[in-house]
């Protein structure tokens, strides 16, 4: 796998320097756009689910030539934000899960699949192995949700929104985003984005993980931690989805490329 690290730079004080200039510019563009400045992971030690006591006991490497439809199924066929979920956007092929936003004609496709009803645990380590779109605009997203998110503000009983990662190339080309959501409603909570700094993130393959026990969320991306968050603890099984999703206006698509995609290599979940 590729390895373009932030620990393999910041041995050189000059790419300490830049690596400071480059943050201080993305704290100035994440304050204009209500997000947490951008940071680096919080340690250079790289983690695995294994070296975390983890076991591995569900995985989809995307082989053969149609979606595992035991494991997956295209989530939320119909109109979303501004464009219509297809299952004419969702192809395995290559050994890669593909994701894509279309333009038809006058008609813009996304795609989104989901193992709701299929294969829903709860805590445990998720990761998936992916390559991001190029374009603004549109974002990949891996994520976990809740089938009750919406019946009450408890997340411990009614459960959250955990977006492991999602990819707003607006931010910046070396940035990812997660968030939690919770007590969808009137009273709708959420931790704000949380932006994490990894330069080449957006070339070429990396993972993106998330540990979820019963009284924390950790964020990595390729094995390194950088976020910690006690908020919003679901306590109940949630399932998985992967998607290319849609902003709400035609304005904020209108540096996309299409056809563009998000290609998943894998998803593994492991629990103690």
């Amino acid at each position: 796998m590729k390895r373009n690290f932030i620990g393999e730079h910041l041995k050189d004080r000059c790419q300490i320097k830049k690596y400071g200039i480059t943050l201080l510019l993305f704290f100035i563009t994440a304050l204009t756009m209500a997000q947490r400045p951008a940071q680096g992971p919080v340690s250079l030690e790289q983690y695995t689910p294994e070296k975390l006591g983890y076991n591995l006991v569900w995985e989809d490497h995307f082989n053969g030539t149609r979606l595992d439809t035991t494991k997956w199924r295209v989530r939320g066929v119909g109109p979303r934000a501004i464009a219509h979920i297809s299952e004419d956007a969702v192809k395995v092929e290559d050994g890669y899960l593909k994701l894509f936003a279309l333009k038809q004609d006058d008609k813009l496709l996304g795609s989104a699949v989901g193992t709701q009803g299929l294969y829903m645990p709860k805590y445990g380590y998720y990761e998936c192995r992916a390559k991001l779109q190029k374009s603004q605009g549109i974002w990949a997203a891996f994520w976990l949700q809740s089938t009750k998110i919406s019946k009450g503000e408890d997340p411990a009983i009614f459960g959250a929104e955990i977006d492991v990662m999602e990819f707003f190339k607006k931010l910046g080309k070396d940035i990812v985003s997660h968030n939690v959501h919770w007590a969808y409603g009137p009273n709708q909570k959420t931790t704000r984005g949380m932006q994490s700094y990894l330069e080449g993130v957006s070339e070429g393959f990396h993972t993106f993980s998330l540990e979820w026990t019963s009284d924390k969320y950790v964020f990595y991306i390729n094995g390194y931690k950088f976020y910690e968050v006690t908020q919003g603890i679901s306590n109940i099984e949630q399932y998985m989805i992967l998607s290319m999703e849609y902003p709400g206006n035609l304005e904020e698509i209108e540096k996309t490329q299409f056809p563009d995609v998000f290609e998943v290599d894998y998803v593994r979940v492991y629990q103690k």
